[in-house]
């Protein structure tokens, strides 16, 4: 997994690429730790070059949902494949979080 962060107007965006598991879903927690000190911002995790995410990878995701909102920020992911789509759709995490 690749994770780069890139700032566009008001948005951080926090690309992912390659596979969101079990063993890269503790980096991508890593990488982003930093944003939930932040409030009132904009994360978008632009998802097009993600190719999976499991249950570990959602966790984090969920997670990242939670701690920005409760600072008051916006959270919304962006670009997801069809495969992933359905992963979230399938677990009920496409009706908590804002997907673009």
């Amino acid at each position: 997994m690749k994770v780069e962060f890139n700032k566009v107007n008001e948005e951080t965006i926090v690309v992912i690429e390659g596979r969101l598991d079990t063993v890269t879903a503790p980096e991508l927690d890593k990488e982003i730790r930093p944003l939930y000190a932040e409030s009132g911002i904009k994360v978008v995790f632009d998802c097009n070059a993600l190719e999976y995410v499991s249950s570990s990878g959602l966790r984090v995701i969920l997670t990242a949902h939670k701690m920005l909102t409760a600072k008051g920020s916006k959270f919304v992911l962006r670009g997801l494949s069809t495969e992933v789509r359905s992963v979230f759709d399938l677990t009920g995490f496409s009706r908590i979080l804002t997907i673009e």
